[in-house]
């Protein structure tokens, strides 16, 4: 991995004034790759990005030129691209940026993704709550018409691609692909049981390939630069750069993009200005959003930023987000919080989730409260196993991975609050 200053792939604009408009983004060579682009086969498309190696970024991390193979060549139904831009994961917000910052990066990526695919329409599916961004983008995509990087025949090679925005309604599990497609579709946004998959049936019935906005708006950089390039950035199984959305107790909280494998303490100390009291006071990093188990300081110590490091370390790299806590957090009122937003974000389709995230959130409520009784903890164990790979989607695992991940990492402040009936921390 380079430990020089990272590459700009994703952020390569959005310091720039008005970086969200035609004229900036085409000054910075804007839509450059997507005519070489255009100017190859659909497969030689893919095959550079299945090249690069990268990762879905929403949270899943597949593969994505794996993923685009799979959409079948020839279909009786419309082929769709859409992208999810919901971003609903607590502490993620760097999504929000590229939409807000650079639209027409985004666009870019879609219209290669679509001619990769044989998609001549896709959706933009944004958080409700982002009205700014999808002004923007909306704006954006008005331009990218204008000047023919959009509709029929772009740029005269007989490509086309019509794009629209579609608002969700802040619903956290609408963040899930199928609830996306549900909700696009004018339904409850409810997580379709699986196999079909997308790929097959996704969106009205057609094959469908669903991509994370930071995934799309990489997509330019590949095609321009070669997917081995791109492979050659970060490290094996993590290629690329990544954004990070950088919070809690540091003094310079943002989103940073920097290559995979990064060291996590590198990350805080250099790029986020060092935790709050320094190092020492570093009490543990949540480091792929809310839904992902805490890491302690030791963990902290070591780990590196990519999909193995932190699988290895016991958590997920997920969205990226990373929340720092220093010592002034109590871990168990911290995760009481994280279990209310699960439970209310729960659709109720399946038992274990509507049941589970109930009680999990009770329990650890009471426990916080100063209402602990012995066998509490085990008791939130065993509800974290019975709700862990038993839900149609993951809400149900991201709901009991944080509680079971702090109990194992910091379970003497459990063992101290039911004891006790008060907090560890001062």
């Amino acid at each position: 991995m380079n430990q020089s200053a990272p590459l700009q792939i994703v952020f390569k604009n959005i310091h720039k004034a008005n970086s969200h408009t035609l004229p900036v983004y085409l000054k910075g060579g804007g839509y450059k790759a997507m005519a070489e682009a255009l100017a190859k086969t659909p497969e030689e498309v893919i095959n550079e990005v299945k090249t690069s190696g990268i990762r879905g970024r929403g949270g899943a991390g597949f593969p994505a030129g794996i993923k685009w193979s799979f959409i079948p060549k020839s279909s009786t139904k419309p082929k769709y691209l859409v992208c999810n831009a919901d971003e609903g994961e607590p502490g993620t917000c760097k999504d929000r940026d590229i939409l807000r910052f650079d639209p027409h990066l985004l666009i870019e990526g879609m219209v290669i993704a679509a001619f990769a695919v044989g998609s001549e329409r896709g959706y933009i599916y944004i958080r409700g709550e982002f009205f700014l961004e999808s002004q923007r983008v909306e704006g954006a995509i008005r331009e990218a018409y204008a000047k023919g990087y959009l509709g029929d025949n772009i740029l005269g090679t007989g490509v086309r691609f019509d794009l629209a925005v579609h608002l969700g309604a802040g619903a956290y599990v609408c963040g899930e692909e199928t609830a996306l497609l549900e909700s696009l579709e004018g339904k409850k946004g409810q997580p379709r049981v699986k196999p079909p998959f997308p790929a097959n049936v996704g969106l009205w019935g057609g094959p469908t390939v669903i991509n994370n906005v930071e995934t799309l708006a990489s997509i330019p950089a590949i095609l321009e630069h070669g997917g081995g390039w791109y492979a050659g950035l970060g490290v094996e199984k993590s290629t690329g750069t990544k954004i990070f959305s950088v919070s809690g107790h540091v003094n310079r909280p943002g989103n940073y993009e920097v290559e995979m494998g990064l060291p996590l303490k590198r990350l805080l100390e250099e790029y986020a200005g060092g935790v709050r009291g320094g190092w020492d006071n570093l009490k543990g990093v949540i480091p792929g959003g809310s839904s992902s188990p805490v890491l302690g300081k030791q963990v902290c110590e070591t780990v590196t930023m990519d999909y193995d490091s932190i699988a290895r370390a016991g958590s997920m790299l997920g969205s990226g987000a990373v929340v720092v806590m220093d010592k002034s957090v109590c871990i168990v009122r911290a995760i009481a919080r994280i279990s209310r937003f699960y439970r209310h974000e729960s659709c109720g389709q399946c038992t274990p989730c509507r049941e589970g995230t109930g009680w999990l959130s009770q329990i650890v409520t009471r426990i916080e409260a100063g209402g602990g009784q012995p066998g509490d903890i085990e008791l939130l164990e065993e509800l974290c196993g019975n709700i862990s790979g038993r839900t149609i989607c993951a809400l149900g695992d991201a709901a009991a991975m944080p509680v079971a991940g702090a109990i194992r990492a910091f379970r003497d402040e459990f063992v101290y609050h039911v004891e006790h009936g008060r907090c560890l921390v001062e």
